[in-house]
């Protein structure tokens, strides 16, 4: 795996709107899909064909009211995002995604940080919660360095669902994995 050199300026944050949707959805299925999905360590190509995301889904979580769709950006250029939606006592963390060109320089840990911050300052949130492919363990690993710990409770991959993906293979299910947030750590906050 090739590694990206470290950029000089620190990405800025913002809350993706409507106008974001279409690069959105292409940043999410580069990250995961097909050839493109190979420059980086992200992939599922080989798990999943077909979509990783579209557009009613990515417009969805932007305009719902217990969710943010956060964006990582530097000089205009669209590098991350991911998910936090607001269910109670926990933030779920979803829709992770970095442009394949981008991994393996430290983006990814700025992006999970500020949206470790983000959870506890806007909803004062203890945990964060993920679901991951189970089969995929390199990126578990990835996860669990960062203080996520396997939980062992699965759900089920949604087989028949085209919107989620083709499978590869029939033996595919999430497994919940969770963090504590103990104290508020990361970048500057949100513009937006």
């Amino acid at each position: 795996m090739e590694t990206a050199s470290r950029p000089t300026t620190e990405p800025a944050f913002r809350i993706a709107t409507a106008d974001d949707v279409p690069a959105l959805v292409r940043l999410v299925e580069s990250a995961y899909r097909g050839d493109e999905s190979r420059a980086g360590w992200t992939t599922e190509a080989d798990l999943l064909d077909g979509q990783r995301t579209d557009p009613e889904g990515v417009l969805a979580v932007i305009t719902d009211g217990n969710s943010r769709l956060m964006i990582a950006e530097r000089d205009g250029e669209l590098l991350a995002c991911c998910q936090l939606e607001h269910r109670g006592d926990h933030v779920y963390f979803g829709m992770f995604a970095v442009r394949p060109t981008a991994q393996g320089g430290g983006l990814g840990k700025l992006v999970m940080a500020e949206a470790e911050r983000v959870a506890r300052a806007e909803w004062d949130a203890r945990a964060m919660h993920m679901t991951v492919i189970r089969q995929r363990d390199e990126l578990i690993a990835w996860y669990e360095r960062r203080g996520y710990r396997r939980t062992g409770q699965m759900s089920p991959f949604p087989y028949g669902d085209e919107r989620f993906g083709v499978p590869q293979r029939d033996d595919l299910e999430f497994e919940l994995l969770v963090k504590e947030l103990t104290e508020l750590k990361g970048l500057k906050g949100l513009a937006g």
